[in-house]
């Protein structure tokens, strides 16, 4: 049975990745972080089978020690401070966690594999948002790295640490850029959980307004559970390498926002939707759209759900939620 570390086990990707190692017959060991974590229960309640053990990506004893017991054969770094408006409120503790926390993990890994450094294989949960002032569109996996938030600037440190680790130690090691990624296990912080949420709640009477910032940006969105096959898939290759994961498909703010109400019931969402400049990023990045040739061709892999399918699902799900909790 193949056994596998997981950090981030708490979020969206953590819990896809889980019921998928799970189905494929992995042993799945997954990092929490403190013993009070206020998502311990959702994950025992989803994925009752995986073994939590407590760390913390900024000591590296404890991922040492957390190593030791899972013994894996994989290590996927999902772990970070991945809200990236709150990245910039939080610099420094952004740069220590979802930066240095790279580090650590690869490090510590490094230290776990001893002489035979290639039998742990490693990902590396990069990000679109490393592209940010885009310099090319598409972006692949040769655009140059030009970021616009703390968040972006600590993800793509540890994009070039792992890359540094393959190249330097001959590890297994392989980032996956994935662009944005959503399902109705989204936090309600990021705008399309915000949107979906708030469709729900305005149907149902619960609210009655949606404030917003830009509704020109434009983002490449796809579901979270394709994506974290992505993530295995490249653990499965004969050499570590890095990949674009993306639908190639751009959409802005304002789309989202005629998905999501058409999929509430509602014809015309301007009366519901109000503009608020504290919403807005101080350096924004306007147009993300990725191409992921490399990971159709050399990972057989492609997106299943579209756009329209992903939202819809996403406030349907939150009307579910709603209608149970009100």
């Amino acid at each position: 049975m193949p056994r596998a570390l997981v950090t981030g086990i708490t979020g969206q990707d953590g819990l896809y990745l889980a019921e998928l190692l799970l189905a494929k017959g992995y042993e799945v060991f997954g990092l929490i972080r403190g013993q009070n974590n206020p998502k311990l229960d959702l994950v025992r309640s989803t994925v009752p089978e995986v073994k939590l053990l407590t760390g913390d990506l900024t000591d590296v004893s404890s991922l040492v020690r957390v190593l030791s017991i899972a013994q894996p054969d994989e290590v996927y770094n999902l772990g970070a401070i991945s809200f990236v408006a709150y990245s910039w409120e939080n610099a420094a503790l952004t740069t220590d966690v979802t930066g240095k926390g790279v580090l650590n993990i690869l490090e510590a890994t490094r230290l776990y594999a001893g002489d035979d450094i290639e039998r742990v294989r490693f990902y590396q949960a990069s990000s679109s948002e490393m592209f940010g002032k885009v310099q090319h569109v598409p972006q692949s996996e040769s655009t140059l790295l030009w970021p616009r938030s703390p968040y972006g600037v600590a993800k793509t440190y540890g994009h070039y640490m792992t890359i540094n680790y393959r190249e330097s130690y001959g590890m297994h090691a392989s980032s996956g850029v994935l662009f944005n990624h959503e399902s109705p296990r989204r936090g309600p912080e990021f705008v399309t959980r915000k949107v979906s949420q708030a469709v729900a709640r305005i149907k149902l009477g619960l609210q009655d307004e949606l404030v917003m910032g830009n509704l020109d940006a434009k983002r490449d969105w796809g579901f979270a559970g394709d994506y974290v096959e992505a993530m295995w898939l490249m653990l499965q290759q004969p050499v570590g390498d890095d990949f674009v994961i993306s639908t190639g498909e751009t959409h802005s703010i304002g789309e989202l926002l005629d998905v999501a109400f058409a999929a509430g019931g509602i014809d015309d969402w301007a009366p519901y939707v109000r503009q608020d400049p504290q919403f807005m990023r101080p350096a924004e990045v306007d147009l993300l759209i990725g191409d992921s040739t490399k990971a159709r061709e050399t990972l057989g892999w492609k997106p299943t759900v579209t756009f329209e399918q992903l939202v819809t699902m996403m406030v349907e799900s939150d009307l579910a939620e709603q209608s149970r909790t009100r």
